[in-house]
């Protein structure tokens, strides 16, 4: 690799060997422009050539940035996914192995030990999805191409100044195609602003197989945003017969409106509080608290949010959703769907999971199974493929 460059920051600066690693000349005018601000906003050359060395435009990446999921999932499938029966299979085992850390982390930060470990289970499967997509050509792509390049570019600078402060090799900074890293999946300007070092070896290290700074730095970032120790995000209530939905906004006396705890016990007065019907009148209802708001700063998605409390509750083992979302547009529940693929795994046609969720991958496996059985190819979870696996 060469550096070449008048002044600092001034003229042109090339990180690139010849022939540039990128298929497009817009995409090597892109660069020289980035190192040139790169460098004015404290990076180095090294930095830059350490950071750039295998960089590459990623297609993959601009093609998921143009389908994002988020808006087209329904709370029920955020929480089915968030408590899957695999999820919660391999989670109840890694919190009983990192309980310790949990609670020396919520020593130090004041947040519960299942709330962090809520948001690590969402964001990475517990670690065991953490992302495998190179950070810095990741970013760089979005930063050219993307909707939104002033934000990537942020984050681009910011994780070269990771790779520049030594928390990370750049071959070992790798992550989600949204420049998201780690166990938790921080954002580069994230990491610099909450990350931690709670080994206390010198690096805030959010990557490796140890998720000990990853799950302390998800702490930090919980309370510094607000969390309050000892309140719950929301609780699943029951509406009483006749209730108005123009009661649904803030600073209500919710008791003596007529609103119960789901769980049998009495409604307890955590602060302001809103009510959610997610799923519409005929679905549960829930109070959302503080810490709500609070977990809505780690993602700003009521689904989101609603989601890791939920997973957070399953995880201390809190009583599960009383409430349903009811069945779907085909008249099939959450309960039906989750036996779908548990009847289609065993018969071969694996769908990676039995959520409840009907995504690619089981669509692909009723395909192939409705090949096999020599049925007109739907993709379709029905009730009618579900009696016939019965």
């Amino acid at each position: 690799m060469l550096i070449t460059r008048r002044g600092f920051g001034l003229g042109v600066l090339s990180v690139f060997a010849a022939p540039a690693l990128a298929s497009t000349a817009g995409f090597d005018a892109w660069q020289r422009g980035f190192q040139r601000r790169a460098l004015k906003q404290g990076v180095s050359a090294a930095t830059l050539r350490r950071g750039f060395q295998d960089l590459r435009l990623l297609p993959e990446v601009i093609a998921q940035d143009r389908k994002q999921i988020e808006g087209r999932r329904s709370t029920e499938e955020f929480m089915a996914i968030a408590t899957s029966p695999e999820r919660m299979a391999l989670g109840r085992k890694a919190y009983a192995r990192h309980a310790r850390t949990l609670d020396a982390i919520e020593a130090r930060f004041g947040v519960e030990p299942h709330v962090v470990a809520a948001i690590w289970g969402f964001e990475s499967f517990f670690g065991t999805k953490r992302g495998d997509i190179p950070t810095i050509s990741a970013l760089a792509t979005l930063a050219y191409e993307g909707r939104r390049g002033p934000f990537f570019e942020k984050q681009l600078i910011a994780a070269l100044k990771i790779l520049q402060r030594g928390d990370v090799l750049a071959e070992n900074m790798r992550g989600s195609w949204a420049g998201a890293m780690g166990h938790t999946q921080f954002i580069p300007t994230t990491f610099q602003a909450y990350a931690v070092d709670f080994t206390g070896d010198g690096r805030r290290d959010i990557w490796g197989e140890d998720p000990t700074d990853a799950l302390a730095s998800t702490a930090a970032y919980l309370a510094q945003s607000g969390w309050t120790r000892g309140q719950p995000w929301g609780q699943e209530v029951i509406l009483p017969k006749g209730f108005s939905m123009r009661e649904k906004g803030p600073g209500k006396d919710w008791a003596a409106l007529g609103l119960r705890s789901a769980s049998g016990g009495k409604l307890r007065n955590f602060g302001a509080a809103r009510l959610s019907l997610p799923g519409g009148a005929m679905g549960p209802a829930f109070l959302l608290y503080h810490n709500f708001g609070v977990i809505k700063r780690y993602n700003n998605s009521d689904k989101y949010a609603m989601a890791v409390g939920y997973l957070a509750d399953q995880l201390a083992r809190k009583p599960a959703l009383r409430g349903s979302f009811g069945p779907d547009s085909q008249g099939m529940t959450l309960a039906d769907r989750q036996f779908l693929q548990r009847r289609l795994t065993q018969a071969g046609f694996d769908t990676q999971g039995s959520d409840g969720v009907i995504g690619k991958n089981t669509i692909a496996a009723i395909s192939a199974y409705e090949q096999a059985q020599g049925l007109a190819v739907t993709g379709a979870a029905s009730l009618a493929l579900l009696a016939r696996l019965r």
